[in-house]
């Protein structure tokens, strides 16, 4: 991410938290701006994932496939510009989606993937994040 924001021209946020998490990223993994990476295929749902939620889409992915569902797994490590191809391929395929953020649910991840399939592909989305409350951090 920071190699692609010291090529990227405009304004730039960039969001570091404080858990560990296992190295899950392939080292050759290229990271571009705007385009989100599948990191497992799947056919029954669909889990959109950004910060330390990627590492729990891949634990709940596993106890998904454990009860026989097939759940597809992407990082949407950019919101904006948000992948909405990306969005809008997967729930074609899988009907469904859950977005997964350290976030508040208001004006995140979740409600930028509810306007896309509005937009494009009006599909059932589950939220999981932060229910309209302050963080509490230090």
């Amino acid at each position: 991410a920071t190699l692609a924001i010291a090529e990227y021209e405009g304004p730039v946020y960039l969001r570091f938290g404080r858990p560990s998490w296992p190295i899950f990223t392939p080292a050759d993994q290229k990271f571009e701006i705007g385009k989100a990476w599948k990191m497992i295929d799947g056919k029954d749902v669909t889990i959109f994932a950004t910060g330390h939620m990627v590492w729990e889409a891949n634990v709940a992915e596993a106890m998904l496939r454990e009860e026989g569902i097939s759940a597809e797994v992407i990082n949407i490590h950019t919101i904006k510009p948000l992948d909405e191809e990306a969005i809008l391929e997967s729930v074609k395929k899988t009907g469904c989606a859950v977005s997964a953020e350290e976030h508040q649910i208001n004006g995140g991840l979740g409600d930028a993937i509810a306007q896309t399939l509005a937009r494009n592909n009006p599909a059932p989305l589950e939220y999981v994040g932060v229910n309209d409350s302050f963080g509490e951090s230090g």
